[in-house]
């Protein structure tokens, strides 16, 4: 049990892992599952025993060489102080000391490279280096890194930086990995050629993989265990089919029937009083040949697209194909719109209009956005920036303001939250207040993208529910980002698929 009490579990913990085991680590969102990480990797002291290690037979002595964490948050990490929500569409404004992927690559193989012969044999530690080096390239090939490392590392995707940092961390030669929710952001080839990789790992050396996971239903073969977490209580550890017995297939709607009327009967806009938006059905937004890049790399290329009011898009792609950018250029965050024919709500881009007539029709969330909100501010001014379509500008709510944000809250189940600070929330939480940020202004336009990150079965179902009761009202159109075609809502009527140039 740690000292500090706001970072305790509810109850002392008693767990072993033993050697052949793969472990994942489940529960919903906000039930413990980081701090029992925090109490593994030994990030605060405890109260009184410590966690016992036996990394044998690795010749690493430390814990932090033997244990490796990854949280996959939407981290730039040393780069986040720099980092700004438009800077990724902005590269003009990056510095030219920002280090590129191959840079900090090249520098995180070198130093775990001078720890290899500690302990070894010249020969042992040249047939390390060796394996390291199979495991890099092998590393490369699977996630197409090459095409990647000459790119500054805060222009990457969400899923780009998860590839980055997944060969950052395993060509390290860890005993034990423990990786956050490692299979979001990650197109469905990535999942799989990931999931091959750990096999194969796990099968060849004695790597110890301890994975994180609020979605239960996306567990990977080669979990042998799982440890349940919930209401900050660590459960007993049990095998894969054990715990896979107990758990129930029925899908039921989640979204109460009172805060689903409440959606529907919202009042219906005046949107025909609206001088900068189109006429009923017209089109929301048009891209007419539309081609974006950045120095030698073509991001899209010659891209024709028309959505009308009404309509509910899912876009896919796999990663680094554009569809983040695309969003960019509908949500007026990308300087490069002005260059292109892009018209939005039946105005040509760059004749006059300004951004904020743009944004106040538009709803919208990111792992971009996400990643973007470093203030430990109370959520519900987190919520009510979007009646601002602010991002690190904050305005207390005014009493009516605050109503309608706590009336989100309550649809997304986070009203018990308004008041605590959003950098003490768990991720979960943290995207269920941006969700309900993008929601709080009754927008025309929904962007949605990758709205269910980190998010477990419950939330996924509820999200889903409140997306396709809003889409049910008058002058509603819907743009969403998915890996997961499960996550799509039962409303998507057209589909756009990008491909990788």
């Amino acid at each position: 049990m740690t000292r500090h009490p706001d970072w305790r579990m509810a109850e002392p913990v008693n767990l072993s892992i033993e050697d052949g085991e793969q472990v994942a680590i489940v529960g919903d969102n906000a039930a413990g599952k980081s701090r029992l990480v925090e109490i593994l990797t030994g990030h605060y002291p405890l109260l009184m025993n410590e966690v016992k290690y036996d990394f044998s037979p690795s010749p690493l002595r430390l814990v932090s060489e033997n244990l490796r964490y990854i949280s996959f948050r939407d981290s730039y990490g040393d780069s986040d102080g720099a980092y700004y929500y438009q800077q990724r569409w902005n590269q003009h404004d990056i510095d030219e000391s920002t280090p590129t992927v191959g840079q900090l690559l090249d520098e995180a193989f070198a130093k775990a490279d001078a720890t290899i012969g500690m302990g070894l044999t010249q020969a042992e530690a040249d047939a390390e280096r060796e394996r390291r080096h199979a495991l890099r390239q092998r590393l490369y090939a699977i996630f197409r890194l090459d095409t990647l490392l000459d790119k500054y590392i805060i222009a990457l995707s969400s899923g780009e930086l998860r590839k980055f940092q997944l060969i950052k961390t395993l060509t390290g030669g860890p005993r034990v990995i423990i990786m956050d929710n490692p299979f979001i952001g990650l197109d469905a080839a990535t999942r799989l050629q990931l999931t091959e990789l750990l096999e194969t790992l796990i099968r060849e050396t004695r790597i110890l993989v301890i994975l994180v996971m609020s979605r239960v239903d996306a567990l990977p073969h080669f979990v042998s265990h799982v440890i349940p977490v919930s209401d900050v209580k660590v459960g007993r550890k049990v095998t894969r089919e054990v715990y896979e017995a107990g758990l129930s297939d029925v899908e039921k709607p989640v979204l109460a029937s009172e805060m689903r009327r409440w959606i529907v009967g919202l009042p219906v806009k005046d949107v025909a009083k609206e001088s900068f938006y189109p006429q009923e059905g017209g089109e929301i937004l048009r891209f007419c040949d539309v081609t974006i890049r950045y120095g030698r790399r073509t991001i899209l290329s010659g891209l024709n697209w028309a959505v009308r009011e009404g309509e509910r898009w899912a876009l896919s792609g796999e990663n680094g194909a554009g569809k983040s950018t695309l969003l960019s250029l509908v949500c007026a965050d990308n300087p490069q719109s002005y260059a292109c024919h892009i018209e939005l709500f039946g105005h040509r881009r760059g004749t006059g209009e300004s951004i904020w007539q743009i944004k106040r029709h538009i709803g919208y969330v990111s792992p971009e956005m996400h990643r973007a909100y470093q203030k430990d501010l109370p959520a519900i001014d987190i919520v009510a920036s979007g009646l601002h379509d602010s991002v690190g500008l904050y305005v207390r709510p005014r009493p009516e303001q605050r109503a309608v944000c706590l009336a989100w809250m309550r649809v997304f189940g986070i009203e018990h939250l308004a008041d605590r600070t959003f950098l003490r929330l768990s991720s979960g939480e943290q995207r269920l207040c941006l969700l309900a940020r993008a929601f709080v202004k009754d927008p025309e336009l929904l962007i949605l993208d990758e709205p269910l990150h980190g998010l477990d079965l419950y939330h996924c179902q509820l999200v889903r529910e409140v997306i396709e009761a809003f889409c049910r009202r008058p002058h509603k159109t819907l743009v969403m980002v998915t890996h997961y075609k499960e996550e799509l809502p039962s409303c998507i009527t057209h589909e756009l698929l990008l491909k990788r140039n």
